[in-house]
């Protein structure tokens, strides 16, 4: 097998293969169908890498590009629209004015981001008629500020950390009209974050329908970025619902510098950890969702960690390849390579049940970075949940 892309490092990893005969329930199936029904909504493509299943001793290698989703350049609007919906939905005075039918009522939907969290709730809003008022933390590029702007929104700059961007939005959603639409999850404040974590499982379903038509069959890996987990919970809550026994490794990939899910499984138990710069600021979170704690600890077959060096490199070779991604996207492809080659990939191949015909899907769930000269020191905070 080459070894041309072997780590040098050993990686940290973490591996449970009793994991794939754990099962649960199934998301609601209803979150695809509202996506469908959004101007511009098309599944985001799946590209197949022969060069990459040569690579990395493997039959099939395709990875999902989220660069372009429903015109913004990640994943996060397939959460945050679903949760909107329901939202409005749920609102008794949403097409009515609170005193009777016929005059129209808005609700303000209020959100803290580090960019395309946000973005996604103001676009969201604007395409519903609503309003939206979004905080967001210093250290935010002013592009991806004015990119929310652009949509409609209210924006409010705080100087502070994302934390405090979530603090300053909660107390700004107390008002009449007003809904917070977060994907910080905290006790007493779950149900939207989970429904923000149902509309990700359009992803799996696209990839679902793609392998088949690629006549590729189930994989035998995916891999997904982990910043918080919410999209982990997703593809863990959708492949171990499956009852067809076809169930894949599921292997997380994060930051060498925020390993919190690594260190927490590795512990048994949910831990918090500081967090160093990592250009991966998508994923730079130093505490698990607690809503998606559960489902890794029991579904997630292994968790690995990738350099900032080894992000960039995926980044470039995907580039090369005809997929736009950013750091945080690449980190899959970093992630697969750190458990596949180097010292010890015998072990880890053999913990997450791949042979030479396996598949593998890789989920690269953003595009280049508004700005590709941000430092790892600009991309620190406390930990987010406005991750993956």
């Amino acid at each position: 097998m080459p070894d041309a892309f072997a780590s040098s490092r050993t990686p940290s990893w973490f591996a449970r293969p009793a994991a794939r005969s754990w099962t649960c329930a199934p998301a609601p199936a209803d979150a695809r169908d509202f996506h469908a029904s959004l101007p511009g909504y098309a599944p985001t493509p799946l590209t197949e890498l022969p060069s990459l299943a040569a690579e990395l001793g493997v039959g099939r290698v395709f990875v999902k590009d989220e660069s372009s989703r429903l015109g913004l350049p990640a994943f996060k609007a397939l959460g945050a629209s679903w949760a909107v919906r329901r939202v409005l939905d749920g609102q008794t005075t949403y097409g009515q004015a609170a005193d009777g039918p016929g005059a129209a009522a808005l609700v303000t939907l209020v959100t803290a981001t580090d960019g395309n969290h946000g973005r996604a709730v103001a676009r969201t809003s604007r395409l519903l008629g609503q309003r939206a008022h979004v905080f967001v933390p210093h250290g935010v590029h002013p592009e991806a500020v004015a990119a929310i702007a652009a949509e409609g929104a209210e924006v409010t700059r705080v100087a502070g950390t994302y934390d405090e961007a979530v603090r300053r939005a909660a107390e700004a959603a107390a008002a009449p009209d007003a809904v917070l639409v977060q994907d910080t999850a905290w006790p007493g404040y779950e149900r939207i974050p989970a429904w923000i974590v149902e509309g990700y499982a359009t992803l799996c379903a696209e990839i679902d329908a793609q392998l088949a038509l690629a006549r590729a069959g189930a994989p035998g890996l995916v891999a997904v970025p982990v910043g918080v987990g919410s999209l982990a919970q997703a593809v863990v809550t959708h492949y171990r619902s499956r009852r067809d026994g076809r169930a894949p490794a599921l292997l997380a990939v994060e930051p060498e510098n925020a390993a919190a899910l690594a260190t927490s499984l590795a512990a048994g138990r949910p831990v918090t950890v500081p967090t160093g710069g990592t250009t991966m600021a998508g994923l730079n979170c130093g505490t698990v969702s607690h809503l998606a704690w559960p489902v890794l600890r029991d579904g997630l077959d292994a968790a690995v960690t990738v350099t900032d060096a080894e992000s960039a490199r995926a980044a470039a070779d995907l580039a090369s390849l005809g997929v736009s991604s950013g750091p945080c996207g690449a980190a899959s492809l970093a992630g697969v390579r750190a458990a596949l080659t180097g010292a010890g990939a015998d072990g880890r191949r053999a913990a997450l049940g791949l042979g030479p015909a396996s598949v593998l899907v890789l989920l690269s769930t953003e595009g280049p970075a508004a700005n590709p000269h941000t430092t790892a020191s600009d991309a620190t905070t406390s930990s987010r949940d406005d991750r993956s």
